[in-house]
């Protein structure tokens, strides 16, 4: 363009405001006379052109919010007229920029103010960035124009050379907010204008471009759902055109729920929620998570056995023959089952099946050391009820939810293991096998043992409500048989629930018929042997149970039974043996090497624990039943100065206190026990249970260290075939403690024949199997002077006390 004079003759024009829109330089706006304001400014600067020439000349100012921007446009009206709805109106076209000065005054009632023009000339040639400028504002211009089908425009966007008219037509942008037109309307310098136009234009195009991708992906996934939508209702009509084909009903379609909830025998309330879980699912549509949630949901309901229950076999002799063919041993167990159905039977001859809306279940808690049965005694006990059995381990399990179940609300949720329990069994009274409740843990997701209240409480568990289902569930008539190792492990709470039943093992008779009658004949078809080719007498079936193993059930002797089938028919496939065989006790050493365990009655007189004085044998309860426990005493030598009591073995607090109360005793009775107690005063006493590797507590240890400690004393050895076990108190007398029934199998498997129990212990005797009595002597004390009476030898004449001395 041609360049203008640097200097302008300052002008006075009319305001013609313009209320939240802007003008530039070259456009051509129409405006209506309608407005008071601009009807003014018109007719002012129509009366100031009669005594000027040229057009009419207005000042066109932007007006946000009240006020007036400090650069307007100079306009000059083209035209007066009608718009075209008929209201009068006038066509100005912008001119340029003009600063606006002080108010003056003028003909008419608009406002007069003066300003002065401002300089927008560019070099001309113009520079290479400027040119590169307007090709890339032109480039933009010209893509957005095309993308709003606006070709003519194209073509004129396209002729514009002018830097400062170029960027003015950005005046035409409708995506332009009233300040970003007001910012380029008082950006002087038509280079850093075109700039910010350019700017303006870019970033419009990039928020289209990303506007234009949200709402491509949004339709995709309206039209995928809209096809998906279509395809499953062609799908569903093809199916039911196939079902009219066919002449089946509506109802024989899987998912058909309503139907199929209607047609089960479900209970009424779990009806009703099942019908209202359906309702759901039909106003849930096919691609919802919900439904498939409700589907399972349904599924698990559906399948569940509410209506089912198999009949308890009242042939109460018959019961107790299945029994007694299935397990040796386990009298109380055996009479509790036989009890039961005795008392099912009569209810239900009586109509008290039901009685409060809870049916005669029973709750049992099988409480022994491992290898006696427990677990197998649960499918025995189902076979003879004639109910479905079903296993349920518990070893391990920290996890409430798998107690009581999952939310459905979570993905991968399932029902308790309660639940599952029952589906299986397909009955809604079986018989549940709780296998090693001891063994329940508990951490952050909860206590697994604390769910099992409910399941276990016969006054509860009639209206147990599985986190899954949410509908209650009829536990009442199942009978739970929980089985664990040690009593202490289990809470005292759920130990209150369950009617307990102890299993403390086996006695060396029954231990030979269970490995004839159970045992060998499993063993021999395991090995692929018959039983007229391999036969083990009772002598070598005897000596497995007493000196190979010894345990209180009866895993080891299968597994050494088993090792010594293995052996065998290895040699005949050898060629080393021949068949048939019989084995007998002289057998055994030369097929599965020596015994392991050797009675201390059996062994030499100088190899014996107690052949030197201060050694005693006590008895103990362990998670493996009872067992031996010797206790070794000694000591110091006086010249090393050390007093007191030294106690190792990995001793708990209570059998420390029991040590202590010992060696108080003995300070103090001494004299009149005729001891010489003044080596206790003046020498270190040493304490030692070996096998120190293992822990120890309890009360029961007391008569022992105290006969340790008699013995370690006087010098008279502690009796080869005594063992013994009891609290002892300061005063010297003989309290009762606990376990003695496991207590006495172990001395009776260790070889022991005189053991000594508190008196108030007498009453327990009655759980000791006769064969056991008839063979051990059983001696009740109340004072610990009786205790070392019967387990102290006689002293030598002549021999002087040998006291060992600790090193």
């Amino acid at each position: 363009m041609a360049a203008e004079s640097a200097a302008f003759t300052p002008l006075t024009l009319p305001v013609l405001p313009l209320d939240d829109e802007v003008v530039l330089p070259g456009m051509v706006v129409p405006l209506d006379l309608s407005d008071a304001e601009v009807r003014a400014a018109v007719e002012a600067a129509q009366a100031a052109a009669r005594s000027e020439p040229g057009k009419p000349k207005v000042l066109l100012v932007p007006r946000i919010d009240g006020t007036h921007a400090a650069t307007g446009v100079l306009g000059t009206v083209e035209q007066v007229g009608r718009l075209a709805d008929g209201d009068p109106g006038a066509l100005i076209r912008g001119r340029g920029r003009v600063r606006i000065g002080a108010g003056t005054t003028g003909p008419g009632a608009a406002l007069w103010v003066e300003g002065t023009r401002v300089d927008e000339t560019v070099p001309d040639p113009l520079p290479g960035q400027v040119a590169e400028l307007v090709k890339e504002y032109k480039a933009l211009a010209t893509a957005w124009l095309r993308k709003r089908g606006a070709w003519q425009v194209v073509d004129r966007v396209q002729a514009i050379d002018d830097v400062s008219a170029l960027a003015d037509n950005s005046g035409y942008s409708p995506f332009l907010t009233t300040e970003q037109k007001v910012e380029l309307l008082e950006t002087a310098d038509p280079v850093a204008r075109l700039k910010l136009a350019t700017q303006q234009l870019r970033d419009h195009l990039a928020e289209q471009d990303v506007a234009e991708t949200i709402a491509k992906d949004v339709q995709e996934g309206v039209d995928k759902q809209q096809r998906e939508f279509l395809l499953r209702r062609q799908l569903d009509a093809v199916r039911k055109e196939l079902r009219e084909i066919n002449g089946e009903q509506d109802g024989e379609e899987s998912d058909d729920y309503r139907a199929r909830v209607e047609a089960a025998d479900l209970p009424e309330k779990v009806r009703e929620a099942a019908l209202k879980e359906v309702d759901k699912l039909e106003r849930s549509s096919d691609q919802s998570p919900e439904g498939s949630w409700i589907r399972t949901w349904l599924d698990t309901v559906l399948e569940m056995p509410w209506s089912e229950r198999t009949e308890d076999a009242y042939d109460i002799q018959g019961a107790q023959a299945v029994l007694d063919a299935e397990h040796a041993g386990l009298e109380d167990v055996k009479e509790r089952i036989t009890e039961y159905l005795a008392v099912r039977k009569r209810r239900g001859d009586r109509g008290l099946g039901v009685v409060g809306g809870r049916r005669g279940g029973a709750v049992l808690a099988l409480v022994g050391p491992p290898g006696v049965g427990k677990t197998s005694l649960g499918e025995s006990v189902a076979h003879a009820m004639g109910r479905k059995f079903v296993r349920v381990a518990l070893g391990g399990v920290r996890d409430e939810a798998e107690i009581r179940g999952h939310r459905r609300t979570y993905v991968g949720a399932l029902p308790g293991r309660i639940v599952r329990a029952i589906k299986e069994a397909g009955s809604m009274n079986p018989v549940v096998l709780l296998d090693e409740i001891d063994k329940v843990g508990s951490d952050f997701r909860g206590d697994p043992a604390a769910a099992l209240l409910e399941v276990l409480d016969p006054a509860q568990n009639h209206t147990f409500r599985d986190h899954y289902l949410e509908v209650e569930l009829d536990l009442s008539d199942v009978v739970f048989l929980a089985t664990a190792n040690v009593l202490e492990a289990i809470p005292e709470a759920l130990l209150d629930r369950m009617e307990l039943v102890r299993l403390d093992g086996y006695t060396e008779d029954e231990k030979v018929v269970i490995a004839r009658d159970h045992l060998l004949p499993r063993q021999l078809e395991r090995a692929g042997l018959d039983a007229d080719e391999v036969t083990v007498d009772e002598g070598a079936l005897r000596k497995l149970a007493g000196e190979y193993t010894r345990e209180a059930g009866v895993r080891t002797l299968e597994r050494s039974i088993a090792r010594l089938l293995r052996k065998v028919a290895a040699q005949h496939e050898l060629g080393e043996r021949e068949l048939p065989f019989t084995v007998t006790e002289g057998d055994l050493r030369g097929l599965i090497g020596r015994p392991h365990h050797v009675p201390e009655s059996a062994q030499d007189p100088a190899e014996r624990r107690t052949a030197v004085p201060g050694v005693a044998t006590g008895l103990a309860v362990t998670g493996a039943g009872g067992d031996v426990l010797y206790v070794e005493a000694s000591l110091a030598d006086p010249e090393t100065g050390a007093a007191g009591l030294t106690l190792t073995g990995q001793l708990g607090d209570v059998m420390k206190e029991s040590a202590q109360i010992a060696l108080s005793f003995l300070r103090s009775h001494g004299a009149e026990l005729e001891l010489p107690v003044g080596d206790l005063k003046d020498r270190g006493a040493h304490i030692h249970f070996p096998a120190g590797a293992v822990p120890k507590d309890g009360p029961s240890a007391g008569v022992t260290m105290t006969t340790a400690l008699a013995s370690l004393l006087s010098g008279r050895l502690v009796r080869t075939d005594v063992a013994m076990t009891g609290e002892v108190s300061l005063t010297g007398r003989v309290l009762p403690i606990g376990g003695v029934k496991q207590k006495l199998l172990a001395a009776h498997r260790a070889g022991v024949t005189t053991v000594i129990i508190p008196k108030r212990n007498e009453p327990d005797l009655d759980d000791v199997p006769a064969e056991v009595l008839d063979k051990l002597d059983v001696h009740a004390v109340t004072d610990v002077r009786q205790v070392l009476e019967l387990a102290l030898a006689p002293a030598t004449n002549g021999a002087e006390r040998e006291v060992p001395v600790a090193a």
